[in-house]
């Protein structure tokens, strides 16, 4: 897929997003806006699963503004939990969100469990129209363990429980160029910058 796009708006308000993937697509030629500076409000994401929240997002950025959309959606998912926080992630303590209350109750929630495997998950999708019928679908994980006592100032959400048993280090501890090169959206927006550049095949 050789890209013919030259702005896309981003689905999400985080303005470190923004700036994670506006680098990442500067080198294509494309511009990146965020969707409340064309005034647009966030999506409702009241979906079971991570694709279909981020088609809901991606489809109501484009169908708002007229610009092709690219929105993610990502969580933690711990195998004794069956899936979950899953899709509540951001906001599995409640509101208001707090990643502070949702790290201790995914720490007591799993006191007594033998298994702490978990991975990231996230999935970005890409639509050319808001009536695009073949949205470009990505999704990639990252997978560790979670640990009891936070470890790491840097990072965001779980990342101080999230601990990588190769590198014997959490994703807290990690620099912001370390995560990005084996993050699950790290890889997942690689493969897409991939794509756009002609450089790799659109999934389908």
């Amino acid at each position: 897929m050789q890209h013919s796009l030259s702005r896309i708006v981003i689905a999400s308000n985080n303005a470190g997003k923004l700036a994670e993937i506006g680098k990442l697509l500067a080198p294509l030629g494309i511009e990146v806006v965020t969707q409340a500076s064309l005034g647009v409000t966030e999506a409702d994401e009241p979906h079971m699963t991570f694709v279909e929240n981020a088609l809901a997002k991606a489809r109501h950025a484009s169908l708002a503004t007229g610009l092709p959309a690219l929105a993610d959606d990502s969580g933690i998912c711990v195998n004794a939990l069956q899936g979950a926080p899953g899709v509540l992630s951001a906001r599995y303590a409640g509101e208001p969100r707090s990643d502070k209350r949702n790290n201790r109750k995914l720490v007591e929630a799993l006191h007594g469990q033998s298994d702490h495997r978990a991975y990231y998950y996230c999935v970005i999708i890409l639509l050319r129209h808001g009536q695009d019928p073949q949205p470009v679908i990505i999704e990639d994980t990252w997978h560790g363990e979670i640990i009891a006592e936070p470890k790491g100032q840097g990072g965001f959400g779980y990342d101080p429980h999230f601990f990588l048993p190769k590198l014997g280090k959490t994703a807290a501890e990690l620099s912001m160029e370390e995560k990005n090169k084996i993050s699950h959206r790290g890889k997942a927006l690689a493969r897409l910058v991939q794509i756009l550049a002609g450089n790799e095949k659109m999934p389908v």
